[in-house]
């Protein structure tokens, strides 16, 4: 059975689930199998590689689906041509994570696109929403990948009170059943955005060992760190940091990080060598605290149509305790 909001009214979309644009794990591939099972899949536009997404743009103007493209802000700011080439392509919205939105929403609007802007502080999105955001994420440390300080169960609602008259509000975070997409939507969310569950799909372009790795962990298998921001020589501004699966390369240098950045370039060679040998030892598997929730790789359709299902019933269920 559909769950309606305001989202899946603003998205013309059956399911209020969106998948998380997570750089190259939500290639055209998933995100056309998102939208195709009637969520909204957005493709990881990520750090902008402008050969690999013309590519993938051009695979999902095939695909013939709505659909989102996501960036992390500050790439567009480094590298302009990013947003016109995805502009281009008449996606439904642009997904923006970090930094300052400002710059490119009307840009965004003036191209027929709603902006959906990632927020994990009050004072963010209030920032995106003077910017013209016609969809807020609210962003909670539980989240996989990069994210800051607050939690979702507080964050989520205290955005509701403050914005959700004025647009929907969509929870990110921890979310990977329906469980997850009944307890948003008791908090005011009009919908979720998922990345860690999506990324242990079939269709997901990350690789098996790592879909493996996810499955097989438990949520006390991640932590927030800088320890592979440092390693890749992509730093990141406080008080951003990233939530990745524990493996031996974090453990090796969690709390050394200083003596990591004095030792960057070295480090840097053995990290290159693994990624063409694919050791997840070394390399990081970026996913958040619902790994434990995941327990086998399934087609995206069947993970949607089970998170939906699932929340459903227990939002039925509720209902009828009540008296």
């Amino acid at each position: 059975m559909p769950i309606r909001t305001l989202l899946t009214d603003q998205l013309a979309i059956t399911h209020p689930v969106l998948l998380a644009p997570m750089d190259l794990v939500a290639d055209a591939r998933l995100t056309a199998a998102v939208s195709n099972a009637g969520g909204f899949g957005i493709l990881g536009g990520g750090y902008g590689d402008a050969a690999w997404l013309s590519a993938q743009l051009e695979q999902l103007a095939a695909a013939r689906v709505r659909y989102g493209v996501g960036f992390i802000t500050w790439s567009m700011a480094r590298e302009p041509r990013l947003l016109e080439l995805a502009l281009e392509h008449k996606p439904a919205a642009l997904f923006l994570s970090f930094g300052d939105v400002s710059p490119f929403i009307d840009r965004i609007h003036r191209a027929g696109a709603l902006a959906i802007c990632q927020v994990q502080s009050i004072a963010m999105a209030r920032a995106s929403r003077a910017a013209g955001a016609d969809i807020l994420v609210a962003q909670g440390t539980e989240a996989g990948g990069h994210g800051a300080t607050r939690s979702l169960s507080t964050l989520l609602p205290e955005l509701v009170d403050a914005f959700g008259a004025e647009v929907p509000v969509v929870a990110s975070g921890g979310i990977a059943d329906g469980r997850g997409l009944a307890a948003a939507l008791m908090l005011g969310a009009a919908g979720v955005v998922m990345g860690t569950r999506f990324y242990a799909t079939a269709e997901a372009a990350g690789d098996d060992a790592a879909k493996q790795r996810i499955r097989q962990a438990d949520g006390d298998a991640t932590v927030r760190g800088m320890v592979f921001d440092i390693t890749r020589r992509r730093a990141w501004p406080a008080p951003f940091t990233g939530r990745c699966l524990r493996n031996a390369h974090l453990e090796r240098w969690s709390g050394r990080e200083l003596e990591l950045l004095h030792r960057v370039e070295a480090v840097a060679a053995d990290f290159a060598a693994a990624r063409v040998a694919g050791d997840y030892d070394i390399l990081p598997v970026i996913a958040g605290e619902s790994v434990g929730l995941v327990h086998d790789v399934a087609p995206a359709a069947a993970v949607i149509e089970r998170v939906v299902a699932q929340a459903a019933a227990l939002l039925r269920g509720a209902a009828a305790r009540v008296s």
